[in-house]
């Protein structure tokens, strides 16, 4: 398995920080990982450009999941492919809050996902409410069994715990409960997906820096990262990457 270092820029980033994209190839021409930038999707066509034959792929941060239609502000998942976009994150925690993003409506775009040739990237994760009351383990088997179709492999998906009260807080979750939901997670794919599910890279996102990111790598289960503010910055992600190809 090639281990993923993602990066989700989130509602971040202009033209000028092309500059970072180009600082980062400069740096880390040939990772011994694979680096996803997920850029908002202004910039995703003129990344696209920049780095043609790099080590660097590309993904949206959402698509819908329809393959056309009248959906002002949307985007398909067909769009993102043309645009350069060889990902895409769905069900990411903030969609689901700001935009009520059910698992029903993560597995229809899962689909339109790979209906359009792209990896999702599906984000699962439960809040710091659900964590404290012990249901932290059935919240993410529930996200997992009703937001991945059937027929997701190690091929056509990547899976992102993300709790979410570690998302963007500078908390992070012990070892041990990484562990223990990243080992939960591949049980509970080996279960419905097969052998497939030991290949499929699990990432863990939520306040991940170049501080924090060698001992999270260290973690049996963890193979990447998806990472949030520390991805707007050449020389953070760097350190992330350099840390990933190191473990």
């Amino acid at each position: 398995m090639r281990k993923l270092a993602a990066g989700n820029w989130k509602m971040n980033g202009t033209l000028a920080a092309l500059e970072e994209i180009r600082a980062l190839l400069a740096d880390h021409p040939a990772p011994g990982c694979d680096m996803l930038i997920c850029p908002p999707a202004t910039l995703l066509a003129p990344m696209a450009a920049l780095t043609a034959g790099s080590a660097l792929a590309l993904g949206g941060q959402d698509c819908h999941a329809r393959a056309s239609g009248a959906h002002t502000g949307d985007l398909s998942a067909a769009m993102l492919r043309d645009a350069g976009a060889a990902y895409v994150i769905l069900g990411h925690s903030e969609r689901r809050a700001d935009h009520g993003e059910s698992d029903a409506d993560v597995q229809a775009k899962t689909l339109a996902a790979w209906q359009a040739g792209l990896i999702a990237v599906v984000c699962i994760g439960e809040t710091e409410a659900e964590r404290d009351a012990g249901k932290a383990l059935e919240i993410v088997g529930q996200q997992l069994a009703g937001s991945l179709p059937e027929g997701a492999t190690a091929a056509n998906t990547v899976l992102a715990y993300e709790p979410v009260w570690a998302i963007g807080t500078g908390r992070t979750p012990t070892a041990g409960q990484i562990g223990e939901m990243h080992g939960f997670m591949r049980q509970s794919l080996t279960a419905r997906f097969g052998a497939t599910a030991q290949e499929m890279a699990l990432l863990y996102g939520g306040s991940v820096k170049p501080s924090n990111a060698a001992p999270i790598f260290a973690i049996a289960d963890v193979d990447g990262a998806l990472v949030g503010g520390a991805s707007l910055k050449a020389a953070d992600f760097g350190a992330i990457v350099a840390a990933l190809s190191a473990a």
